[in-house]
């Protein structure tokens, strides 16, 4: 595609120069550190409208305050977006773990107006942060247990219950003036292939399409969502050919046109490779403004101003050469601005939210599930918390601390911890706790047949030992103790310590 070398900067004729605005107005990018970079600033003067911020990004709520100053410096009413589902999936306490549940966790409670205080309070938190956009909740179904990359991040399988939540969620924080991105459409909980790697496709009828996956995001549209996001899949039933942040047929004619839905459609991250390894970025981001995607999420992986240039001349030639209708690039850049002028009107509610800093912990609390056998006896002692700890999905990351090893230490001091994965993970767990009694603790047992052995191994040896699931509780409980805590948050580590501790 012709790259133009001019379009951004000031020359050109007015019309060029709007368009070039235009064409920064649907860029929602990433850049790297803990201070607004100089581009950054530069760009959002010539029509940059939306920035987001990654875990590389934060050290500190302080420090977030202090970035958000600065970007709104150039721009009063800059969205500012951020990927905290909460749960597993957190930016904000990227380096503590997350201080509330993930989705699977309230789900498992399923008390809506738990959901909707959990949301509540993490929108106030990320108001005062100065971040007024946020990529969740997550209202996938999640209908295959081997879906390597949902999993916990949905509130469930069933779809009523999913539907409940989501619109809660919704409702929660959006009431701080925080604008909700309700994701993935169509649904990416039916899947066995993480759309980080390639095109996940998900062969089910229309019947059920509409029966299973689309009540959630019907609930998050009348709850008021103000921005979906788009899932990089490929549902032959409604398009054959191109996934569903580049068809037109499911953003406009589904998601516009039958669901009713006017507010902003974002884009999954763009990088991914079931779009930037099958179309090539540039071609891609043209091709998910012409089938109605008005926001484009991209910088979790490229994050420099190059990418951000080349994306905007991308759409700029594609308008001249007539790929991209001129109208439907304005349209898509005014849908920014107007969620843009929201929530710069919107910023005063998170004031008069009361603070419920332990909404978190007691939710985590609430979700876990306790399964006891005839070997279960108090833990008293010091113990070996044994991890077994599969490859995170990119969602997810690796840079967050996650499990009971922290806790159980300050319960019980004294103890001892490890890391395991592999065929001897459990051999290597049993030698190492030396006579300890052990805490196994796991993240969705059943996708994993290594993780089973282990715990077969430690089991055989030691009966007396606690089982932590902190992944989907799929796999049958076992051990003196089993313990399912839905999700891998801080908090869900903190509740399953105690729960050790009491027997």
């Amino acid at each position: 595609m012709t790259t133009l070398a001019t379009t951004g900067s000031g020359s050109g004729s007015a019309a060029g120069g709007t368009l070039s605005r235009d064409a920064l107005a649907v860029l929602q990018p990433g850049f790297d550190g803990t201070t607004a970079p100089d581009w950054v600033r530069r760009r959002i003067g010539e029509g940059l409208a939306s920035v987001a911020l990654f875990g590389r990004n934060v050290v500190s709520e302080e420090q977030v305050t202090a970035l958000t100053g600065e970007l709104r410096a150039e721009r009063d009413d800059l969205l500012v977006a951020i990927d905290e589902e909460s749960g597993d999936v957190t930016r904000l306490d990227v380096r503590t773990g997350s201080s509330f549940p993930g989705n699977h966790a309230l789900g498992a409670v399923d008390d809506p107006a738990l959901t909707r205080g959990v949301a509540r309070e993490l929108g106030r938190r990320l108001a005062a942060c100065g971040v007024n956009f946020d990529w969740a909740p997550s209202a996938d179904v999640n209908a295959n247990p081997d879906n390597p990359v949902i999993g916990v991040r949905s509130f469930g399988a069933d779809t009523d219950l999913v539907a409940r939540h989501t619109a809660a969620w919704v409702e929660g924080l959006q009431s701080t003036g925080v604008a909700a991105c309700t994701k993935h459409f169509p649904g990416h909980g039916d899947t066995n292939v993480d759309s980080h790697h390639a095109v996940p496709r998900i062969d089910v009828d229309v019947k059920t399409l509409y029966e299973r996956e689309l009540p959630p995001f019907r609930a998050a549209i009348e709850a008021g969502t103000r921005a979906v996001m788009s899932a990089h899949i490929l549902v032959p039933a409604l398009d054959p050919d191109r996934p569903g942040t580049l068809s037109r047929r499911i953003l406009t004619d589904l998601l516009r046109g039958e669901l009713g839905y006017q507010g902003l459609i974002v884009t999954d991250g763009m990088e991914m490779r079931a779009i930037a390894g099958t179309y090539g970025l540039e071609q891609g981001v043209v091709l998910a403004i012409a089938a109605g995607a008005d926001a484009i999420c991209v910088g979790g992986g490229l994050n420099d101003e190059g990418t951000v240039l080349g994306l905007r001349d991308a759409l700029v030639s594609a308008v001249r050469s007539g790929e991209l209708a001129e109208e439907r690039l304005a349209d898509a850049a005014a849908r920014v601005r107007e969620l843009a002028r929201w929530t710069a009107g919107a910023r005063d509610d998170a004031g008069a939210v009361a603070p419920e800093p332990g909404i978190g912990l007691v939710a985590a609390r609430r979700a876990l599930t306790l399964t006891r056998s005839g070997a279960s006896v108090p833990v008293t002692e010091p113990v070996h918390v044994a991890r077994f700890s599969p490859a995170p999905n990119i969602a997810v990351g690796d840079e967050t601390p996650w499990g009971v090893a922290a806790e159980l230490e300050r319960l019980l001091p004294g103890g001892t911890a490890g890391t395991y994965g592999g065929p001897d993970a459990g051999r290597a767990a049993l030698a190492a706790a030396a006579g300890r009694r052990v805490v196994a603790v796991v993240r969705d047992e059943h996708r994993h047949d290594w993780m089973g052995g282990a715990l077969d191994v430690l089991l055989a040896a030691r009966p007396d030992t606690v089982v932590v699931e902190m992944g989907v509780p799929q796999a049958p409980p076992r051990g003196a103790l089993h313990i399912a805590t839905h999700g891998a948050a801080r908090v869900c580590g903190v509740a399953a310590a105690e729960a050790v501790v009491a027997g």
